[in-house]
């Protein structure tokens, strides 16, 4: 019965994989991974029919390698594809190549009963077989998932079902070789129904085909160093695993005695250089000499530079120190110094894991003279290099202050570029394996370097831009503070002239010494609104209050030396900043003096409407024409009167929007002006108010 299943198991995947081949040789060949195909169908289909009349004889243990080997090459040839891209990783013929080698063993394992059938023992043979189809299976797991786990997103789709048929192909073989190895007597009934499962990935096959015109590959580092490792894990058990079986029944106790030292040995490197740093670097810096066409994968450390940069958390480090960082990563040093000119001068401006006081690398003269011959091309100092007269000919002509070359944790400098200027230099300190730099260092450093002074001038730019606000801020403040003051000015002087004539009269006293009291209430208030937090950005502070004190203090400020009249009903309630009316009406009602002659009242008349208050200052005085009114009225520094300041009606109106209210005027030359204020109604005053 078992041999009936495993005949006809196998029999129909060689009828399914047949009745494949011919199908693609009808469609037709194109491209060598085509070719590959067809001969891993072909030679699936022979495996599956020998396996079918010889199920555990020789040719089929044969051609089961050979067919391996074929899908490890349409593997590889996916690989290289990408090569023509751009894409050039000598690390993955490594790892083709390592796993090829082991489906060689296979072969000259598979033929060592024929060449020497008296000096090898069967058991020890069967082993190794397993140990190597282990190992194999193992290794084309690992090459198909970083393939597929590497493959461009766009062809990802097209080569998903071929993918999953050959993971599906050798994941069985893993857990039966495996199986195989612990305890072969189990294993009969998974070599029967092996055959059944291959026919169930040829359905997989058949839709995968029909879309290879589009397969396109593109491997990363991360997909090398990540076989490379698992390569190594892998070998690493099969050589435990052969040693473990050549010693089962050995009585050789050299040799059980060299195993155990080996066993020993390896233990002891483990412990004592994969923690070491240098051994680190050592080992990284010759994987990307040997396994790499270029140094560095500039997509990933691109990314890493910019995101470096960008960083924006809370708890972010200053740009100064992140820029070091980012240098500082691409080639794996510790620390580093950020050089500025600042105050006329060259300086440390920033630094990054320096763990002492940042030394002292020359004088403000020797920076200077530096500093110019950075700028031209701004080209990467090896300092190394320098210490010891191997640079080039432009490196020894740079005048490198002796200090700098003194202090020997100083690798490589790195200027910072910006239109042709130089606005840093960072100085990196050497990494754990000190080598020397080569072009693809240079070309890296020198680019992220211009990058980098790109995005501190940016910071600078930035900075400057703040501070001008800000002084733009303070001088627009002043600005309306100075007009106040004048206004305040006026008001003293009237007092000053009107004291000559009634400083017997008490009532005049009296007034005199409230007007005092104010006018230097008001200057504090003024003095308060010049403080750096004080910005006239705030919002206001708006809320219901009484419109008839505010209007009654500012009709009296202004009724010294005018008539100023109140007319209306003032008992209303309104919504909006107190202070910020009666500063308002104060500006509008002097201005309305200031343009009426002495003998012509200005009349500040109150109504009210639905949902709004309406307040109007009306003067007969000299009025303003249409086009002034339209383009310059509410200007900053404009004004129709020879000694103003143009401040007045535009500080009105910005009060006023702040509070929700509005501003309308009327004028005409020389039949005087109407401004409007609308203001949001609440109501009457209550009573308690009104008393």
């Amino acid at each position: 019965m078992s041999a009936l299943l495993s005949f006809w198991s196998h029999a129909l995947a060689a009828l399914l994989f047949a009745t494949l081949l011919i199908w693609q040789l009808r469609v037709g060949v194109r491209a060598p991974a085509q070719r590959l195909l067809l001969a891993g169908l072909l030679m699936t289909t022979a495996w599956a029919w020998l396996g079918a009349i010889q199920p555990h004889g020789m040719l089929t243990d044969h051609a089961e390698t050979a067919r391996n080997l074929l899908w490890v090459g349409l593997l590889y040839s996916l690989a290289a594809a990408a090569r023509d891209e751009g894409y050039h990783l000598h690390g993955v013929r490594l790892v083709y190549f390592a796993v090829a080698a082991v489906l060689g063993l296979q072969f000259i394992v598979g033929l060592l009963p024929l060449l020497t059938p008296e000096t090898i023992q069967p058991k020890i043979l069967t082993a190794t077989s397993s140990i190597l189809r282990l190992a194999a299976t193992g290794g084309a797991l690992v090459l198909v998932h970083n393939l597929y786990g590497q493959a461009a997103p766009a062809s990802r789709t097209s080569i998903r079902l071929v993918m999953l048929a050959l993971a599906l192909t050798w994941v069985y073989d893993l857990n039966l070789y495996t199986l195989a190895y612990l305890n072969r007597a189990a294993t009969g009934s998974l070599y029967d129904a092996r055959g059944a499962f291959i026919a169930l990935t040829a359905p997989l096959f058949a839709l995968g085909m029909q879309q290879s015109e589009g397969w396109r590959v593109r491997l990363s580092r991360a997909a090398t160093f990540q076989s490379l490792s698992l390569l190594a894990i892998c070998s690493y058990f099969v050589l435990m695993a052969s040693l473990a079986t050549v010693l089962e029944d050995s009585s050789w106790h050299w040799t059980r005695a060299l195993a155990v030292l080996a066993l020993a040995g390896m233990t002891v490197a483990a412990i004592v250089l994969l923690p070491s740093p240098r051994a680190r670097g050592w080992l990284k810096v010759k994987a990307a000499k040997h396994l790499f066409e270029h140094r560095y994968d500039y997509r990933t450390e691109w990314l890493r530079f910019a995101d470096t940069l960008g960083r924006s958390a809370p708890d972010a480090p200053p740009l100064a120190e992140r820029v070091i960082k980012a240098l500082a990563d691409i080639v794996d040093a510790p620390a580093g110094l950020l050089l500025t000119p600042e105050d006329g001068g060259v300086r440390v401006g920033a630094s990054w894991n320096w763990a002492t006081r940042p030394p002292r690398i020359g004088t403000r003269g020797e920076l200077e003279a530096l500093w110019a011959e950075l700028a031209p091309d701004g080209r990467v100092l090896e300092l190394d290099a320098m210490r010891v007269g191997a640079g080039s000919d432009r490196d020894r002509k740079v005048a490198v202050p002796q200090p700098m070359l003194d202090e020997e944790r100083l690798w490589t400098g790195v200027p910072l570029i910006h239109h042709d200027k130089v606005i840093g230099l960072v100085l990196l300190s050497a990494p754990d394996l000190r080598r020397g730099l080569d072009w693809e260092d240079f070309d890296l450093l020198r680019t992220a370097g211009r990058q980098a002074a790109s995005s501190l001038a940016e910071a600078h730019g930035q900075q400057a831009l703040m501070d001008a606000q800000r002084f733009e801020e303070f001088n627009r403040r002043f600005a309306f503070i100075l007009h106040d003051i004048k206004n305040l000015v006026s008001q003293l002087s009237l007092v000053t002239r009107n004291a000559e004539r009634h400083a017997d009269n008490p009532e005049f006293r009296a007034d005199m010494i409230a007007t005092l009291k104010g006018s230097v209430g008001k200057m504090n208030d003024l003095l308060a609104r010049l403080a750096p937090k004080a910005g006239t950005s705030a919002a206001p502070t708006t809320g219901l209050f009484p419109l008839r004190p505010v209007l009654s203090a500012a009709v009296a400020a202004k009724r010294r030396g005018h008539e100023v009249r109140l007319l209306g009903t003032t008992g209303l309630m309104v919504r909006g900043d107190a202070a910020g009316l009666e500063q308002a009406l104060g500006h509008l009602i002097q201005n309305a003096v200031d343009a009426s002659a002495a003998d012509q009242p200005v009349t500040v008349k109150v109504s009210s409407g639905a949902d709004q208050v309406n307040i109007e200052i009306i003067d007969k005085g000299c009025g303003m024409d249409a086009e002034f009114v339209r383009a310059r009225l509410f200007q900053p520094f404009a004004s129709t009167k020879q000694a103003g300041f143009g401040i007045g009606a535009y500080e009105a109106r910005a009060l006023l929007l702040a509070m929700g209210g509005e501003l309308a005027v009327e004028s005409r030359p020389g039949a005087g002006t109407r401004f409007t204020i609308h203001l949001p109604a609440a109501g009457a005053m209550p009573e308690s108010l009104t008393a």
